[in-house]
């Protein structure tokens, strides 16, 4: 099935879709992304990829183009659910950048009364919440984040002596002041933590060290709806072990 997307000069293919009421009328609708095929037909890369909602009662479709910087990517998701307690499914969608970082670009949108408006915009989102990432004496870091003043202190005495001894002396001491780096969003998760019908988000952040594969763990923002925007509610640091 094709339909015509907003671009003009080519048509996009259904990549993606699930049915729920995301007006209000108590009809069920049905909510899709349409996309535009990788020159490389062996690539799954995907272009212009745009928000379609049909109208379960009059059949019509709203076309809402999502952001140039992030309307391409890979596996492009629509994932529908109450995200607002107003007991109407609101418009999750998720996509792979295919980057080093791995980032993710991610919308929420509510569509009551055939209103398309944004809830949720990841690069707002990646502004407003960073975090500094500090090497300190005796094989530690320390993740503090900037939008809820929390720290972290990671133990890395486990990464071995070749890394070790790139950046301590043998006393434990810094050979020289070293930052590592925080992505932005690269997970967004929809959950309902207290099962109560409603849905939170998780949003996932890496932290890294030297170089993005030298990672660490993720910041995981839990993202709640307070009536105007999606806060923090809980926030967490996950550390990967050690082989």
């Amino acid at each position: 099935m094709y339909v015509n997307n907003p671009y003009g000069y080519r048509q996009g293919e259904i990549v993606s879709g699930a049915y729920g009421d995301v007006n209000g009328d108590g009809v069920t609708d049905y909510v899709y992304l349409t996309a535009v095929q990788s020159v490389d037909p062996s690539s799954p890369y995907v272009e212009q990829i745009t928000l379609n909602i049909q109208d379960g009662l009059t059949k019509n479709v709203y076309v809402i183009p999502l952001d140039e910087s992030g309307n391409s990517g890979y596996e492009p998701t629509v994932f529908l659910g109450d995200f607002t307690k107003d007991g109407i499914m609101d418009i999750l969608i998720s996509i792979q950048s295919g980057g080093s970082g791995a980032f993710t670009f991610n919308y929420i949108y509510s569509f009551v009364n055939n209103r398309a408006r944004k809830l949720f915009d990841f690069e707002q989102y990646n502004q407003l919440n960073q975090y500094t990432v500090t090497y300190l004496n005796q094989y530690k870091i320390s993740v503090q984040s900037l939008a809820t003043g929390q720290t972290y202190l990671i133990d890395i005495s486990g990464r071995g002596a070749d890394y070790l001894s790139r950046i301590y002396n043998e006393d434990g001491m810094l050979k020289e002041p070293i930052t590592g780096m925080a992505d932005g969003v690269s997970g967004f998760y929809p959950v309902d933590m207290d099962r109560d019908g409603v849905y939170e988000v998780q949003a996932y952040q890496k932290i890294s060290g030297l170089y993005h594969a030298d990672s660490f763990g993720y910041v995981i923002n839990t993202l709640q709806w307070d009536g105007q925007k999606f806060a923090i509610w809980q926030q967490w640091m996950a550390i990967f072990g050690n082989e």
